[in-house]
């Protein structure tokens, strides 16, 4: 069956309009307004570039003690082993410039030439380097640790952010796609079906599809990027980009939950979409062996991934909001700068942008460590305001309603305890 979308009207006028923010179904003649939905970015998330070639015989030597840093193509790498699961038997991960090299494919020999090498790239690298850049430093890699090297095919994967929308409780019921797989966790337990969907923990994550193939996410990234010490760094993207022009583009708000939207694609499907796809200007097919070649074609890949899951209003109706994201927005990419990217695109953590987890486990372990010196609270108390790191104490506190004189008053408390509790032994 086919779907249709709902009518878009001019919120001012009433009138037809091909942006209007304003939807009007034919024939229950109910409005739904999106003029508060806030498209804030839209943008590649994830790429992975697989290579195929010659593994080096130098870097085989970078895993003989797992765990250990090592130099590599002029920067220093965390080495270790990875799960079969992954494929591959090796790692090099540098978080800082945010690529992660995985070395020498379980199903091929070392000393012939194979599907050696996959590069996972982050987003704040993503974020920092175009396209074109971003090639060379994967190609740069590769050439690093093989010899022969050809890329093989890459996969990606596009993220949406949005405020003034949140998943519909009934989302599994009116999200139609074709996948076969369902699990839902909540809490401890884990349960499996065969249908559609997994919902995770209180609903703030549903995921739809296989990994193998395209898979839908929608989820809480204010929730998530807290969780992971992100959230200083989406933060200052969405405050600095807005894919849909026509509004402002500083309507990140910091009070209210930010929901993404994102479609995960194996290279596999990039490659079904490329055969099937024809490049307008040249009439040839889109390549997709690389990155660079392919990210002139992302705003058609989130098209074809909004079309292979479809959020129904009613039985041949998409919802308005599918209407919206699929039509109005632009997968952002970064274009060349005669700046450094990196230096421009900076950022600054803060102690609102993560769960403040680290905070406390470190007061707890300062407070041990000082009760076991027998140092008084005074002099804790100004020692720690004397470290480069009170700043983010200071703030993580004061959001949980609490002075200076009141934390100074917690430190004295805990120390008390700690000197009654273990005494001089402690």
């Amino acid at each position: 069956m086919s779907v249709k979308d709902l009518a878009r009207l001019d919120r001012q006028t009433a009138v037809p309009s091909k942006d209007g923010r304003l939807f009007l179904d034919p024939h229950t003649a109910r409005l739904t307004d999106l003029s508060g939905v806030r498209l804030l970015r839209c943008g590649v998330d994830t790429v992975r570039q697989l290579y195929r070639g010659l593994i080096r015989p130098e870097i085989m030597a970078l895993f003989e003690k797992p765990g250990a840093m090592v130099d590599f193509a002029g920067s220093v790498w965390h080495s270790g082993r990875v799960g079969r699961d992954s494929g591959y038997q090796y790692k090099l991960q540098n978080a800082d410039l945010g690529f992660v090299l995985l070395i020498k494919n379980f199903n091929a020999k070392l000393e012939n030439i194979g599907p050696h090498l996959k590069i996972e790239v982050s987003p704040h690298a993503i974020d920092a380097l175009s396209p074109e850049r971003l090639q060379e430093r994967m190609d740069f890699y590769a050439s690093a640790v093989m010899t022969h090297v050809e890329r093989n095919q890459c996969a990606v994967h596009l993220a949406l952010d949005l405020q003034g929308w949140e998943p519909p409780a009934d989302l599994v019921a009116r999200l139609h796609c074709r996948a076969r797989t369902h699990r839902d966790i909540s809490g401890i337990k884990e349960i499996q079906w065969a249908t559609k969907s997994s919902v995770y923990g209180r609903g703030e994550t549903s995921m739809f599809g296989s990994a193998g193939g395209v898979q839908l996410c929608i989820y809480n990234k204010t929730e998530q990027a807290r969780a992971t010490d992100k959230l200083d760094f989406w933060e200052s993207v969405w405050r600095r980009r807005d894919s849909f022009e026509a509004y402002d583009p500083d309507n990140y708000d910091p009070e209210q939950s930010v929901w993404r939207i994102e479609l995960r694609y194996h290279h596999s499907v990039v490659q079904q979409f490329a055969s099937g796809s024809i490049d307008v200007k040249t009439g040839e097919a889109i390549g997709t062996d690389s990155f660079a070649a392919f990210s002139a074609h992302l705003d058609g890949l989130w098209r074809y991934g909004l079309g292979q899951f479809k959020l129904i209003a009613r039985p041949g109706y998409y919802e308005p909001i599918w209407t919206l994201i699929r039509d109005d927005v632009r997968v952002d990419v970064p274009v060349d700068s005669l700046v450094d990217e990196t230096e421009y695109k900076r950022y600054y953590k803060t102690s609102r942008g993560f769960s403040g987890k680290n905070v406390e486990l470190f007061l707890g372990n300062f407070v041990s460590l000082l009760a076991r010196e027998r140092v008084g609270a005074k002099k804790a108390f100004e020692t720690l305001q004397q470290w480069d790191c009170w700043p983010v104490i200071r703030d993580h506190y004061a959001a949980k309603d609490m002075t200076e004189r009141e934390l100074y008053k917690h430190i004295k408390t805990l120390l008390q305890e700690r000197h009654v509790r273990w005494g001089r032994a402690v």
